[in-house]
């Protein structure tokens, strides 16, 4: 008992002191960044230097095995910032050492080791030796890491907007939160400043080799005359002493100088993986034993030609040829986890045959750009269209009631770059062009100049227009014209395609869900109804009439009330539509009045009206009046002129009919004026002040 009660605090206590030690490490950095900038004006004792010097190596061999076992880049994302660190605290190493040397002809224990131990004393070999290690460290490794990463930050930032629209197109779609859309948007702008700062820091590493060649000829140089000169050693003693310990620092320094440029061309050609570099190597290395037995026998072969060393060849053609005939006798399962680290106990399964109904399905919305508009769509770009989707969704569901699906964005290479194009269920309904940079100024009718530029129509409403410069937009605006960006240019078409086509996109799917929204709140009309009395497909056409004629169902109690009311009479949709009209009547008037209060309209003859209902004709989808094709143009004709002249008049185009005409004659002319609001008398409220503007008769 006595020795746990001991031992436990010693444990506490030494996790504690690193964790006070790790709390400060701001100021640890900062501080040995300046001890560093010091280093280069103080001189050191030779203790103090070789400790430095040991320290140098051993984190120059830390940076190297922590790239090796990283599984990806970002896992050492710091490199850069390390790496100029430790080129720095190697040079000021450098002077450090030039300094003792020039002025005690001695530079510590571990330089003086490196220039007679590892070199034997011979300071030629020294040279050799140390210009090798700078032609691999700059020619070789360097140079291709430097290229690396040079092409791995244009690659990364070319890939960045189609990387940023497939997250924005699985945010839209449910597959990821916001959180999760945001941390990937992070890893992806981390990914693209790593490889631009690796791309700069490698220059850090091909200078330092450059300053090493300098370094070691002015250290001779001056060693030489401060041997000769001033110590009056004779020639070949100064040169001796002086060299050994140059070719000495040169070889301390360029050690780890090649350990951290390997780490660096390491960490810029790795690639992400689920293991370390060791695990993942040995794995595919041994993944193909016919490859291994091949190069056993080519060895073997080499062995057997007179001439050659037997006994290098036969040994290492006898261990690949071990290796190669283990990995074919192990088991299919045991060679799926012959790489170290795979978990043997887990079989090779077979793969599973692919789901093929995952390419059937369709997006309800989507929209295609053209490459010249995937800037609008790019958060990093400062596109926002991809919130301004999200709040036409919100809105339409604040206006009609029911909630829009998700809108996939995506490019087509196909489409002219300014060109986008709106599908519905996977077939194109609508399409326009807008051009980033510029405006589009409508004439309402009251502008007073003419403006150049390109004429073109505007595709939500289907008004002339013209595209102008972006600095000709406050000229436009005092000339009278109204002027949008290409935006909301867009995004307009986009809501109007999608209130036109409301009730497609009402499933059944989506009509169960808001019934069962309805239900938590009242549940008495939805148990009443369904489905003792409707089905939820029959309630659905009632509700995709309403969405049809754009007949808000945000009150869908009321709608399910009436429903309910009339459902044991009839089944027919049209006429319980009809039937919910007269009960959603004020919120119907109140969508058309004019800001004054007053609904303004057309009429129709009463003439035109006992036509229209005695040419009523049953079909299976419903009523449909059949005139005369001369009559018919007659009247869309009028009905034409009334739309017109309640435009230039300011108003709403709303017609007023009986009841009995009411849904006939909105699908008579709902082709030619879909947006037309038709009204019956029933649907007037009382009270409201109605005034007539004009009548649709025919001569």
């Amino acid at each position: 008992m006595a020795v746990q009660v001991a031992t436990a605090p010693k444990k506490t206590t030494a996790l504690s002191s690193l964790s006070r030690i790790t709390s400060h490490s701001d100021l640890m950095a900062a501080f040995g960044v300046v001890i560093i900038i010091g280093m280069m004006v103080v001189p050191l004792p030779t203790l103090v230097l070789d400790l430095l010097v040991t320290l140098n190596i051993t984190s120059a061999l830390m940076i190297l095995l922590v790239t090796m076992y990283a599984t990806e880049p970002l896992q050492f994302s710091s490199f850069p910032s390390v790496l100029l660190l430790a080129t720095l605290f190697r040079l000021a190493l450098s002077i450090s050492a030039t300094r003792l040397i020039l002025l005690h002809a001695h530079a510590g224990g571990v330089i003086a080791a490196f220039g007679n131990f590892v070199v034997g004393g011979n300071y030629v070999v020294g040279m050799v030796i140390f210009l090798l290690l700078v032609i691999i460290q700059f020619v070789v490794i360097t140079n291709g890491a430097g290229r690396v990463a040079e092409v791995a930050a244009r690659f990364t930032l070319d890939a960045m907007p189609g990387k940023q629209m497939a997250i924005d197109a699985d945010l839209n779609a449910g597959l990821l939160n916001e959180q999760q859309a945001r941390e990937r948007r992070r890893s992806i702008a981390r990914e693209a400043d790593f490889y631009g700062a690796m791309d700069g820091a490698s220059k850090f590493v091909r200078g330092d080799a450059i300053a090493a060649i300098v370094m070691i000829i002015v250290n001779i140089l001056g060693g030489f005359v401060v041997g000769v000169a001033q110590r009056q050693m004779d020639l070949m003693t100064a040169l001796q002493t002086y060299t050994l310990l140059t070719v000495g620092e040169g070889l301390v320094a360029q050690i780890p100088a090649l350990l951290i440029s390997t780490a660096s061309g390491l960490i810029v050609t790795r690639t992400t993986s689920d293991s370390n570099l060791g695990t993942e190597m040995s794995g595919e290395l041994l993944s193909q034993p016919r490859a291994i037995a091949l190069a056993s026998g080519v060895l073997l072969a080499l062995g057997l030609v007179p001439g050659l060393p037997k006994l290098p060849f036969l040994v290492v053609a006898g261990g690949m040829g071990f290796i190669a005939f283990a990995l074919m006798q192990a088991p299919v399962g045991a060679k799926a986890s012959a790489a170290p680290g795979s978990d043997a106990e887990t079989p090779a399964l077979p793969k599973p045959p692919e789901d093929m109904t995952l390419l059937l399905g369709v997006d309800p919305l989507e929209v295609e750009l053209g490459y010249g508009l995937i800037l609008l769509a790019d958060p990093k770009q400062g596109g926002e269209m991809l919130e301004r989707i999200t709040l036409v969704r919100r809105q339409i569901a604040t206006d009609l009631g029911i909630v829009v699906p998700s809108v996939r964005v995506r490019d087509n290479m196909q489409l002219r770059p300014n060109d986008y194009v709106i599908k519905l269920k996977g077939v194109l309904i609508a399409r326009g062009e807008i051009y980033p940079g510029q405006v589009l100024a409508m004439n309402p009718g009251t502008a007073v100049t003419r403006l150049t530029g390109r004429e073109t129509i505007e595709p939500a409403f289907g008004l002339p227009a013209i595209w102008v410069a972006d600095a000709l937009r406050s000229d436009a605006e005092m000339g009278g014209y109204t002027v949008v960006d290409p935006m909301t240019v867009l995004i307009t078409h986009l809501s109007e395609v999608i209130r036109s086509h409301a009730d497609e996109l009402l499933t059944r799917q989506d009509m169960q869900a808001l019934l069962e929204a309805v239900k938590a709140r009242t549940p008495a009309v939805v148990d009443e109804m369904i489905p003792n009395l409707m089905a939820v497909g029959e309630v659905q056409k009632v509700v995709q009439n309403l969405l049809r004629e754009r007949v808000s169902v945000k009150d869908l109690e009321s709608v399910l009330e009436r429903i309910a009311d009339n459902c044991r009479t009839t089944k027919d949709p049209d006429l319980l539509g009809e039937y919910v009209r007269q009960g959603l009547a004020r919120a119907i008037c109140r969508q058309n009045l004019h800001p004054s209060g007053t609904l303004y309209g057309f009429t129709l003859d009463p003439k035109l009206e006992t036509l229209i209902a005695d040419s009523v004709r049953p079909t299976e989808r419903g009523g449909f009046a059949v005139l005369n094709p001369e009559v018919m143009n007659q009247v869309l004709a009028r009905v034409k002129e009334q739309i017109e002249r309640m435009s230039g008049m300011g108003y709403t185009p709303v017609c007023i009919c009986s009841p009995r005409v009411r849904l006939y004659f909105r699908r008579l002319i709902e082709r030619m004026a879909p947006q037309l609001a038709v009204l019956s008398y029933g649907e007037i409220i009382p009270g409201l002040e109605v005034e007539s503007t004009g009548m649709v008769s025919l001569q």
